[in-house]
């Protein structure tokens, strides 16, 4: 078996797990949105997503895959980033972030290795916020690079939901 194959093979396996409370590979239990309120990960998220007003866009019909920071991840922003993004006036920027973390349509671990494979090493993926994320192995994991050098690595993926997929990401990318 080539190398590439392998390390791809071994990424995927590593990719497939799950959280229950939000949802498992081939059972969705609802919406992106539910998924992430169920989390105990994601409370974060979830005010994010209210003060942006983009609760009933994520679910909405999709399909949606989105790249879901924990609070850990939200936690490492520099001192004041988060609070001042939350803010009424800011709205326009936070929602600028938040659909960075969106790629319109449905890809699962298996259908970013294979665009990483075709792509010869990387795939861009697209966002809802009109940028691109560029998807690449590192260390056998999937990783994400912002357009600012930024990398968030996949902790958790395929959680499927019934209007796309959810995987979990250890830090916040940022659009340019």
């Amino acid at each position: 078996m080539p190398v590439s194959r392998l390390l791809l093979e071994v990424a995927a396996a590593a990719l497939v797990v799950t959280i229950p409370s939000a949802g498992s590979a081939g059972s969705p239990k609802g919406n992106i949105v539910a998924a992430a309120q169920a989390s105990p990960d994601h409370k974060t998220l979830v005010a994010a997503v209210k003060a942006a007003k983009l609760v009933d866009t994520l679910a909405g019909k999709g399909p949606f895959t989105v790249f879901a920071p924990t609070d850990a991840a939200f936690a490492k922003l520099p001192a004041g980033t988060l609070e001042t993004l939350l803010k009424p006036e800011n709205r326009n920027q936070l929602t600028k972030i938040l659909t960075f973390h969106v790629v319109p349509g449905q890809y699962d671990a298996a259908a970013i290795l294979r665009l990483i494979s075709q792509g010869g090493g990387e795939a861009k993926l697209t966002t809802a916020e009109g940028s691109q994320l560029t998807a690449k192995l590192q260390d056998g994991k999937v990783v994400l690079v912002d357009e600012n050098g930024g990398v968030a690595t996949v902790i958790q993926a395929d959680l499927l939901q019934s209007n796309g997929v959810i995987h979990v990401t250890d830090a916040v990318s940022l659009p340019a």
